[in-house]
């Protein structure tokens, strides 16, 4: 029979640490070519609006293959609702029998989501960070600033979004929350984006925009931008022109990220060619085709890939597992 695990006895198994190392392993493992990862599923809804991504994979020779499915219903805010919603399902690949069923409520992709937006600036910002930005107000720009801490030196951040009322909030929060407090971390509102973008390099946009909020010309040298946001077809964060300034341009996935990520918009519109697209398990392999020179402008474009809920997955059952959790859980 499959064990039921609810978000709170999820969240006692996961270690941040660990969780950075283990999606630094996947996404090697899928630029090598060893995961199966069909393309993504997409639910769609107008009234109220929402939408649903259903990925599913499994490593190659590995014991689980995993399904997860991850909600966002936006207007949730005014029934008194989380927006977010969402399970994964962990089968062995020996047998297909269901092992785990893992009712996270969307808690396990924030945090896979996040974790990557650390890959990926452990691999690619600069060594010297003067300011992050964080541009956006939900769940996944507090956890993406948060993940943050264990990979950059870093003691500025600002943040932006479009209500002030909300930037406050999320600042107020932050400040209270002890992985920050104790980063001793400085976190400011910016008032207007060009500002941010314009002071700050390394910055993480993380919204559901569907015109462009970054603007080329104004991004520096040495700036590194993860851009997260971009999950779904018709979003877009970044203007096509900056991923042609970019020096580097790398994407968690090619195959997803020119179907509906930033480069998607600048692959059609030719400002860059899909074959100078790196993948991130690629330069996490081997650094030498990724960050050379302090003055280089990086973007990493992510859409979000199965074996990331793969990872997560393991973890929870490897965690499960061990006698010092069960003795915990008992």
């Amino acid at each position: 029979m499959a064990t039921v695990l609810k978000l709170d006895e999820i969240k006692r198994l996961i270690d941040i640490p660990q969780l950075i190392r283990e999606i630094e392993t996947g996404f090697v493992l899928y630029s090598e070519g060893r995961v199966k990862v069909p393309p993504v599923g997409f639910l769609h809804f107008d009234d109220p609006p929402g939408d649903v991504h259903i990925k599913y994979g499994f490593v190659s020779g590995d014991d689980y293959y995993v399904l997860k499915m991850a909600s966002g219903f936006y207007k949730n805010p005014e029934l008194g609702l989380p927006v977010s919603d969402g399970l994964l399902l962990v089968f062995s690949q020996k047998t297909g029998g269901l092992k785990l069923i893992l009712l996270d409520k969307c808690w396990l992709t924030d945090m896979r989501t996040a974790a990557a937006g650390a890959v990926a600036a452990k691999h690619l910002a600069a060594g010297n960070i003067h300011h992050i930005g964080i541009v956006g107000t939900g769940v996944q720009a507090r956890m993406q600033l948060e993940m943050l801490r264990d990979v950059i030196d870093c003691r500025s951040c600002f943040i932006w979004g479009r209500d002030s009322t909300k930037v406050q909030r999320m600042i107020e929060d932050l400040q209270s929350r002890e992985r920050i407090r104790t980063w001793g971390l400085e976190i400011k509102a910016a008032e207007v984006l060009d500002d941010l973008v314009s002071q700050c390099n390394l910055i993480v946009t993380t919204t559901s925009a569907r015109n462009p909020l970054i603007r080329a010309d104004l991004v520096q040298e040495g700036t590194h931008i993860t851009a997260m946001g971009s999950d779904d077809h018709g979003k877009q964060e970044l203007e096509a022109e900056l991923l042609a300034k970019a020096d580097l341009v790398v994407a968690d996935s090619i195959s997803q990220c020119v179907d509906h990520g930033e480069c998607c918009a600048a692959v059609q519109g030719g400002q860059i060619r899909e074959d100078s697209i790196l993948e991130l398990g690629q330069v996490i392999k081997n650094p030498t085709i990724g960050r050379t020179s302090e003055d280089q402008i990086t973007v990493v474009d992510l859409t979000g890939v199965a074996i990331q809920d793969i990872q997560i997955a393991k973890i929870v059952d490897r965690a499960l597992s061990s006698p010092e959790r069960e003795a915990e859980l008992a």
